[in-house]
């Protein structure tokens, strides 16, 4: 970084030396940046500092350039102290102001600091607490994702393209805090509701599976099983200026229970898949989801009528519990629609599910794609974590290799960190629950463990 400030001397100096290397008043070429790198500034300072001497040649004087800022003008910077950062509770430092208070500095120097990253500001969600047993299952139901390719003899993540996520979502009208770019002379928006409690609101039921994109980008299959509302139509109790009493108007459902959660799931999300199924593809689907009261089990005899009809074979299964992050809507889906659902303008129940219905038609299967490979470097972080979830999503820069044509299909799985798991669940008493890798990861990896077992 340069010193952005120069004593008149240094001026005086930088110029002379560009004059002493310049032919009929012009600097020989690159001689500006030699001076600008001489003197610690960057080329334009230097160009600027220049282009006044020239000035002051022209009109006879002589070459002096003054300083004319006042006071101690060259007063050092406050250097980062990051042990006396660190001996500060972070609730304490929650906000600039909060910090510069505890560090006694003033508040543009923090600013400074967060503008050089020196300082970083990190937003912090709440994570669900997890159990023992809890970072166990999400420990053994990653493993059990894996599987040992016989061809190169990597360890990879199983073909997810059969395998269907769903989850409730409530969307709403509008948000309690909107945010806005504004012209000066522009008013500010006014919003206005009776009661924040009471946003409209509807709660959606999302099914998406891994989309199938052949080798030449061409989509076979988009992914996108459907979203479905949890909506009732009913005759108005009362006229409005917008519609006569009796008209039939749509509401969100006020309780979405079991039954309701049933029906939805034998009734709609098993048809569209059934429907939307590409027909070369494997007929035995896993309908993944989470552990919420109202959901029911694979073993429901109303499901298994409607599952093991027309050819399929379509089961449920729990993922585990506690952990959203191993669900593709929670992962990231839900927030990609989440978001271009606020820009589409709403103004009552019909109009928010039209809205939320457009968008997810809108969504990239790419976009799709790119949120199974993100749940497989979750389970990664999961296997390194031994279970917890106290970790940092990593960036695979999905964008740049997917323009670059280098994007995976799946990830692979070090096999030091397989047999560590495995080891580590040996350890805990889990022998019977690591029977089943035993055909998948036996061959070169942990077979001491295994053996253990």
């Amino acid at each position: 970084m340069g010193k952005g400030f120069l004593t008149t001397n240094e001026k005086d100096s930088m110029v002379h030396f560009i004059l002493a290397n310049s032919k009929k008043g012009e600097p020989e070429l690159g001689i500006i940046g030699d001076a600008a790198a001489k003197w610690g500034v960057s080329r334009k300072t230097a160009g600027k500092w220049w282009g006044r001497a020239k000035e002051k040649m022209a009109l006879g004087e002589p070459i002096h350039l003054p300083s004319h800022k006042m006071g101690n003008t060259n007063k050092p910077r406050v250097i980062i102290n990051k042990e006396a950062i660190k001996a500060i509770p972070k609730k304490k430092r929650d906000n600039m102001g909060k910090l510069s208070k505890q560090l006694g500095i003033g508040y543009g120097t923090i600013q400074r600091w967060v503008k050089s990253g020196s300082l970083k500001k990190h937003t912090n969600a709440l994570h669900p607490s997890l159990t023992d047993a809890n970072k166990f299952q999400r420990l053994i139901f990653s493993l059990n994702s894996t599987f040992l390719d016989s061809g190169d003899l990597n360890v990879k993540f199983k073909d997810m393209s059969n395998h269907v996520h769903i989850d409730e979502k409530w969307f709403y009208l509008t948000k309690t805090t909107d945010t806005y770019y504004i012209l000066p002379e522009e008013d500010d928006p006014y919003r206005s509701c009776q009661s924040k409690r009471f946003i409209t609101k509807v709660m959606f039921m999302c099914a998406v599976s891994q989309p199938i994109i052949d080798n030449d980008g061409e989509v076979i299959f988009d992914g996108k099983i459907g979203i479905f509302p949890f909506i009732e139509k009913e005759p108005a109790k009362r006229k409005s200026k917008n519609r006569a009493a009796g008209v039939m108007i749509t509401k969100a459902m006020d309780s979405v229970t079991k039954e309701v959660i049933k029906a939805c799931l034998i009734n709609k999300i098993i048809p569209a898949i059934k429907a939307k199924w590409p027909a070369n593809a494997c007929k035995t689907i896993y309908i993944q989801q989470d552990n919420a009261t109202p959901h029911i089990s694979n073993k429901d005899p109303d499901f298994r009528v409607a599952a093991d009809s027309d050819g399929f074979n379509i089961k449920l299964m729990f993922q585990p519990p506690n952990s959203p992050d191993l669900n593709i809507n929670d992962l990231g889906f839900f927030r990609s629609i989440q978001s271009l659902q606020n820009e589409e303008p709403a103004n009552n129940t019909e109009e928010l599910v039209a809205a939320v219905e457009k968008v997810y038609e809108m969504h990239l299967p790419s976009k799709l794609n790119d949120n199974f490979l993100t749940l497989q470097s979750v389970m990664i972080e999961i296997l390194k974590c031994k279970g917890h979830n106290n970790f940092k999503i990593p960036h695979m820069r999905k964008g740049v290799l997917q323009r670059e044509g280098r994007l995976p299909k799946d990830l692979t799985v070090e096999e030091n960190l397989v047999n560590e798991c495995l080891t580590y669940l040996v350890q805990h008493g889990y022998e019977s629950e690591i029977q089943s890798l035993r055909n998948e990861l036996s061959y070169n990896l942990g077979d001491e463990v295994l053996n253990m077992v």
